[in-house]
């Protein structure tokens, strides 16, 4: 009995056993300590995903406020200059160089007499659409518009982007051309705001050498152009008669193939040394040989109504322009029918 109550001892457990046993708790730790470096991986990969996720979107944001900005700030340069230097084609540094240019000049007859008459939010108003429908069309023709002031407006062609003496001027009156068009049709708007006396434009184009570049001081510039052929477009829109467009015989040598013009004469302008030839721009050549397309019924009776009713408010200047056309037809005329 005693013998079957003894108590058994286990087996001693042999040291392959414990070792391996060692091993796999070493095992699990490690395991834990792994998924543990996992888990904070993890953690870290998401605030990552997370962070470069707001990162690119305040990018994004940044990006579209440039865009913006960049938009308002391209309103205060032509589009050409514009481009010119967003496509690192012209450094915005003080430079300047010597081109053949076209010149444009334009402002309205009057107008300071027709401010005085409006209040200022119509004034504005009025100008405001002038100067749109103006720019509108000077874009549509390539022109680089240099500045406004107030009523008038500087327009040149010829850099920063050209397509040739020739086909710079040509385009520069063809662009005159339907401006006065496109005034014409501004008359009954006009009107019907509160304008009785029509607003007419004068234009004077001239083409020769000019000093064209980035002027001013290191913190402000304007791109803007000098020279004699600046100044004698803007004598030549002064002496132009309201409506109508001058030219210099510089400008009509270039686009008298396609500009129908008549001889105005030379006219001695201010810091000009020597006569300015001028010629008045009629419209665009349409000459067939049956000769331009005219309504001479038409013709004789508005030269009837104008010699029965010469408004007294045409000035000198106008009535010398007027008789140098009349004569000029006249002289055609004559030689025509000799």
């Amino acid at each position: 009995m005693a013998k079957s109550l003894k108590k058994k001892t286990p087996a001693p457990v042999s040291e392959g056993t414990a070792d391996l046993e060692l091993a796999l708790r070493a095992q699990q730790e490690e395991n834990k300590y792994l998924l543990s470096e996992l888990e904070d991986l993890r953690v870290l990969y998401e605030a990552t995903i997370e962070h470069g996720e707001a990162v690119e979107d305040q990018l994004a944001d940044q990006s579209t406020r440039m865009e913006d900005l960049s938009k308002q700030l391209a309103k205060y340069l032509s589009p050409q200059v514009y481009k010119s230097i967003f496509e690192g084609s012209q450094e915005v540094t003080i430079t300047s160089t010597r081109k053949k240019l076209t010149v444009f000049f334009s402002d309205i007859a009057g107008f300071t007499e027709t401010a005085e008459r409006l209040e200022s939010e119509e004034l504005t108003s009025i100008l405001n659409q002038y100067l749109t429908e103006m720019s509108k069309i000077a874009l549509k023709y390539g022109a680089t518009i240099d500045k406004y002031v107030g009523d008038a407006i500087l327009i040149f062609f010829g850099d920063p982007e050209t397509q040739g003496v020739m086909e710079d001027a040509v385009a520069c009156v063809r662009m005159a051309i339907e401006m006065q068009d496109r005034m014409a049709e501004l008359q009954d708007v006009w009107r019907e705001a509160g304008i009785s006396k029509p607003l007419k434009c004068r234009m004077g184009i001239h083409t020769d050498y000019c000093t064209v570049g980035n002027f001013g001081s290191n913190d402000r510039l304007d791109y803007t152009i000098i020279g004699r052929g600046v100044n004698t477009a803007s004598r030549l829109e002064n002496l132009a008669a309201p409506g109508s467009i001058l030219i210099s015989f510089e400008t009509f040598s270039q686009v008298k193939d396609q500009i129908q013009c008549i001889d105005t004469g030379e006219v001695t302008v201010k810091g000009i040394a020597y006569p300015v030839a001028t010629y008045e721009v009629i419209g665009l050549r349409t000459d067939t040989a049956d000769g331009p397309d005219l309504d001479l019924a038409v013709v004789s009776r508005q030269l009837n109504q104008l010699a029965l009713h010469l408004p007294g408010s045409v000035s000198s200047q106008e009535r010398e322009q007027l008789a140098a056309s009349l004569r000029n037809a006249l002289d055609r005329l004559t030689t025509t029918q000799s």
